[in-house]
């Protein structure tokens, strides 16, 4: 263990709007050979997420070391869900249990916040993914780096 000490430090960013999550990656042959590329929709928001952390970090470097990351994509309530249920999704006691998955959140965050937020994704050493309902829609990502 290091005896340098990393001030703690907490970084959050909101991209408005539904959240998108990583979409499958689809396959193309251009000439012989097949290619995977990412879904169209993903690539954009992965953008969107990417400008977000640009503009956060001020034109600071990206931050080296362990990391904690928490995701939360807020998605909208459904206008079919009984006005009962809707009132309880607004204070939170309902979560979303449809798709898309939590994880598929998380990895659009993850690519979006890459090389701008953090060097690399594989120094999050702790992940925490929530789904839940709002009638503000957008996606929620909160960086902890150092002790």
């Amino acid at each position: 263990m290091s005896n340098l000490a990393v001030d703690p430090e907490t970084i959050t960013l909101t991209v408005p709007g539904i959240p998108v999550a990583k979409g499958r990656p689809r396959i193309s042959t251009a000439g012989r050979f097949p290619r995977a590329y990412t879904p169209a929709k993903t690539a954009r928001y992965e953008d969107l997420i990417k400008i977000a952390a640009f503009d956060r970090m001020n034109g600071r470097a990206p931050f080296q070391g362990q990391l904690t990351l928490s995701v939360t994509a807020y998605v909208p309530i459904p206008k079919s869900m009984p006005k009962k249920r809707q009132r309880e999704a607004v204070e939170g006691l309902v979560h979303p249990t449809t798709r898309p998955d939590a994880d598929n959140y998380a990895k659009a965050a993850l690519d979006g916040c890459n090389g701008v937020l953090f060097k690399d994704d594989s120094q999050v050493t702790d992940l925490i993914v929530r789904k839940r309902y709002s009638d503000r829609p957008r996606l929620v990502i909160t960086m902890e780096y150092g002790e």
